[in-house]
């Protein structure tokens, strides 16, 4: 369990927390590419790290991240008219530009330099790998933008990418993809041959490596073993084995301390492949919503038809006899899990066993970066772009020292990009 201090460290990410300052040290992914379709395009009202913007695309296509009140008066931007390379207040015509400049303040004599006084709160941004990004940080300390392996794939920028918002603190999502042990009830299905993902003790083993840290966990095949190897790529990258392809995964943000989004890519297929996904799927576990209608999202916005105020529409027929959740999906099911425990569980009162050990693992470290950082000790991933790359690995061997397996894994992975460049 966590103290009360620690738990509060933890989840919370709002501008001057400690963990929110290390998260505003990295890119992150803001939103996808048709939230902001095309030059001068309407602007749209976001929220991460609890602070609320304004996203909009310029004339020249660029995305500005600008804070919601305008600096004058305090109106939101949203009204904004989006014309010639600014957004402008319509209260009283400040105009502003992505960068936050205002480049003009029409209700101010002509020969008054005003203007150049003014600057809104803006963030850089960049389109990269399929996401529009966001940099929250000091501009001192930018880093270059982050090469995870989709990133670097061809034609990586027609990856498929998703979103959703999660009615819980970010902590309680990325812990639940760090816990390989519910995989064998919470997402089981009834009938059909029994598999070692079934095995509901696995062992597990964790290595902090140059971009995270990955983990293993071991069942029992026959007389080898079964390992699972889920990849934490720095700030919240995780990809979970057994994706459609090889770099897939998502990424888990604070909208604020008790809302979260969900960002997930599916790189595109090796030449000559196919999608497996169905159009609007969100992963490859989720019902169609073709098929299923409860399985997409209510009208003009993120949050699910299925969610905490209906119970997700739980089915106990179905629950009895074809799946252990009685939902249809990892994603519901997942979401039905962590939004349970409320917007921030209280971590004082958990009881944590053995097969949580890659949940405190996690904690450990991010605890311990965001400490660091108040000390003046950067992230080192930050300083090598090449370092966010790794992939998943899920495999049947004889193999049982998880450090010999991930090393070769990884290693093999990391000759191949080298020599593929």
């Amino acid at each position: 369990m966590l103290s009360h201090e620690e738990n509060e460290l933890l989840t919370r990410t709002g501008p001057g927390t400690p963990m929110g300052n290390l998260y505003r040290r990295f890119w992150l992914p803001a939103l996808l590419p048709t939230e902001v379709p095309h030059a001068d395009s309407d602007p749209i009202r976001f929220r991460i790290l609890g602070e609320d913007l304004i996203a909009f695309r310029d004339s020249n296509a660029k995305v500005g991240f600008i804070a919601n009140n305008c600096p004058h008066r305090g109106a939101s931007l949203f009204f904004g008219r989006n014309e010639e390379s600014g957004l402008r207040c319509v209260y009283h015509g400040w105009k502003f530009d992505v960068a936050g400049n205002c480049i003009d303040m029409p209700n101010e004599p002509a020969e008054s330099d005003f203007r150049s006084k003014v600057k809104a709160v803006a963030y850089p941004s960049a389109e990269w790998g399929g996401f529009v990004w966001i940099y929250m940080g000091p501009p001192a300390k930018q880093p270059p933008l982050p090469n995870y392996h989709w990133c670097t794939l061809p034609d990586a920028a027609h990856s498929q990418v998703r979103k959703w918002m999660q009615e819980s603190n970010y902590s309680q999502g990325v812990e639940g993809d760090l816990d390989s042990a519910h995989v064998s009830f919470l997402h089981r299905k009834f009938g059909g041959p029994e598999r070692p993902i079934n095995y509901g003790s696995p062992r597990l083993t964790t290595m902090e490596t140059d971009f995270g840290f990955a983990y293993g966990a071991r069942r029992p095949s026959g007389d080898d073993h079964f390992w699972r190897v889920t990849t934490f790529v720095l700030p919240m990258f995780i990809s979970i084995p057994g994706g459609q392809y090889s770099g897939s995964g998502h990424f888990t943000l604070p909208m604020d301390d008790e809302h979260s989004w969900w960002f997930v890519v599916e790189p595109p297929p090796p030449l000559g492949g196919e999608w497996v996904l169905k159009p609007g799927q969100l992963t490859p576990g989720d019902a169609d919503p073709a098929v299923d209608p409860t399985n997409g999202f209510i009208d003009g916005t993120w949050r699910r038809i299925r969610n905490k105020d209906n119970d997700y529409l739980i089915d106990r027929q179905r629950q009895r006899t074809y799946n252990y959740s009685g939902l249809p999906g990892n994603r519901v099911e997942d979401a039905a899990m962590t939004e349970s425990m409320g917007p921030i569980y209280d971590r004082t009162r958990e009881h944590l066993g053995t097969t949580d050990v890659a949940i405190i693992f996690w904690r450990r470290m991010m605890l311990r970066m965001a400490r660091n950082l108040e000390q003046g000790i950067e992230p080192s991933i930050l300083n090598d772009p090449d370092r966010f790359r790794a992939v998943p690995l899920q495999t049947t061997s004889s193999q049982g020292d998880f450090g010999a397996l991930w090393a070769e894994h990884h290693g093999g992975y990391r000759d191949s990009r080298l020599l593929s460049r």
